[in-house]
């Protein structure tokens, strides 16, 4: 006959069963509920770039590799002989109007991070 030996906290409640007092738990510590994630601010330098339509952005890049809309928002992507720029635009949230560029990726083309401001203006001289 093998004989088995409780674990400790198993040990605690069969000693606090014979002596007549029950451990009671403490209540958990409620979660903490997460708020609205902030975003991160972007250069002022990019400034220029914020803001601008999809026309505008045509004009100052041309015609861009991609063009994705996607429910209300909208990708555009240029590539240079440098870098690779993804311009998001979204409609405002309140009211009408034209979509407008709301955020900026940039990456050297194999996939290598850069500075966006030097993607910004790569992407400007080559017009």
């Amino acid at each position: 006959m093998q004989i088995v030996k409780p674990s400790a906290p198993l040990a605690a409640l069969l000693l606090a069963a014979c002596s007549g007092t029950v451990p009671t738990a403490r209540p958990a510590a409620p979660l903490a509920v997460p708020g609205r994630v902030p975003v991160p601010e972007q250069p002022a330098n990019l400034a220029p770039i914020r803001g601008l339509n999809a026309a505008q952005l045509l004009a100052r890049f041309g015609q861009p590799r991609l063009d994705v809309t996607e429910g209300k928002g909208r990708k555009l992507q240029f590539v240079g002989p440098i870098c690779v720029l993804d311009a998001y635009l979204y409609p405002p949230e309140h009211g009408s109007g034209a979509a407008t560029v709301t955020w900026v990726d940039a990456r050297q083309r194999d996939g290598s991070p850069l500075d966006q401001a030097s993607c910004v203006a790569a992407l400007s001289r080559r017009k």
